[in-house]
């Protein structure tokens, strides 16, 4: 087991925003902040399995903790082995949690083989400038691309093609996604930059 302290509350908040943790062990005698006002400001962010170590014993502060959302409390002193056994409990059950958790389904779905874009189980009849510029909006899902960099990526749009064009093709391309689905905008414009192809509705 890899171990990272935070001897503040605060860095290890920031912590938790910054890298990918399986488990925090969180004391309640801290500085600046209670561990039980810890808690809570954790679950803001991350849902991440608490396990509380403090030689604070009261059934109070036991109480609270797990109404705050701890998954343990462990009083201290305690024979490490304990600690290590209740992890490794937690972490196995959280995991397949995890597991059998489904993942969601893209809405867009694309065959680079057969050169078809599938969305929502259907297959849009694009054609090639249209799949070059779908696709290159699908690689770079739920984040930004510009118009020149779709204009010249694109290996069937001539380079001397005005950027407008890019507007042209992109509104053919909602139009025959709104034929399957009308009630949302997948493809959305970005001021000043270009396009961006949201998977959420």
């Amino acid at each position: 087991m890899e171990v990272i302290g935070a001897e503040d509350p605060y860095i290890g908040l920031s912590l938790l925003t910054q890298r990918k943790f399986d488990l925090v062990i969180l004391d309640l005698t801290l500085p600046g902040m209670d561990g039980l006002e810890v808690i809570p400001k954790i679950r803001e962010i991350s849902n991440i399995p608490i396990i509380i170590s403090s030689a604070r014993d009261d059934i109070t502060d036991k109480v609270i903790g797990m109404e705050r959302g701890a998954d343990d409390y462990m009083p201290k002193p305690y024979d490490p082995r304990e600690l290590v056994t209740r992890i490794k409990t937690i972490l196995r059950r959280t995991h397949i949690v995890e597991e059998k958790a489904p993942k969601p389904k893209s809405l867009f779905e694309e065959n680079s083989k057969a050169r078809e874009i599938l969305f929502k189980g259907k297959s849009l009849e694009l054609t090639a400038a249209e799949y070059d510029i779908l696709g290159m909006l699908l690689q770079h899902k739920n984040g930004s691309v510009s118009r020149e960099q779709l204009l010249y990526e694109s290996e069937h749009i001539a380079d001397e093609s005005s950027i407008k064009n890019i507007d042209v093709i992109i509104s053919r391309i909602r139009q025959k996604i709104a034929k399957i689905d009308s009630e949302n905008i997948y493809i959305k414009p970005i001021r000043g930059v270009g396009y961006l192809l949201s998977d959420r509705i």
